[in-house]
């Protein structure tokens, strides 16, 4: 994929968008027993600009959060980290991940989206007592 026109194409033909802005589009990602996991994708441009995909997905609100526990999760991850970025103007923890578009294709956004929007809902249940608000 070479461009966010692309990345917004192959998305929109497999999810419903809510945002369907410029550099930005979300949708919710339905999972197992009727769990949902909302999912964002913004385009970044590094410093020599190349394009790359930001993929994210909101765990919970930041406030309380043990921000070591964070740094422990981010040094055993294999894909994804966790980062904080407002949410409706709050602080929300988030699970990220950054791709390339020359190293993006369908098959592996699609495997991507799957594996951070799982793993959200996971750390979602953890820290909400079973709640599922994203």
């Amino acid at each position: 994929m070479q461009s966010f026109e692309q990345i917004r194409s192959h998305a929109s033909d497999r999810h419903s968008l809510r945002t369907n802005d410029p550099y930005l589009i979300s949708f919710d990602l339905t999972l197992a027993h009727g769990r949902h996991q909302g999912i964002y994708l913004t385009e970044m441009e590094d410093e020599e600009g190349r394009k790359h995909l930001r993929i994210s997905t909101p765990i919970g609100p930041a406030t309380g959060i043990d921000a070591k526990r964070c740094l422990r999760f981010n040094w055993e991850q294999r894909v994804g980290y966790l980062a904080v970025s407002d949410l409706d103007g709050s602080p929300y923890l988030h699970l990220c991940e950054n791709r390339p578009y020359e190293l993006l294709h369908g098959e592996e956004l699609d495997r991507v989206i799957a594996e951070l929007g799982q793993l959200g809902d996971r750390l979602e249940l953890s820290i909400s007592a079973g709640g599922d608000a994203f």
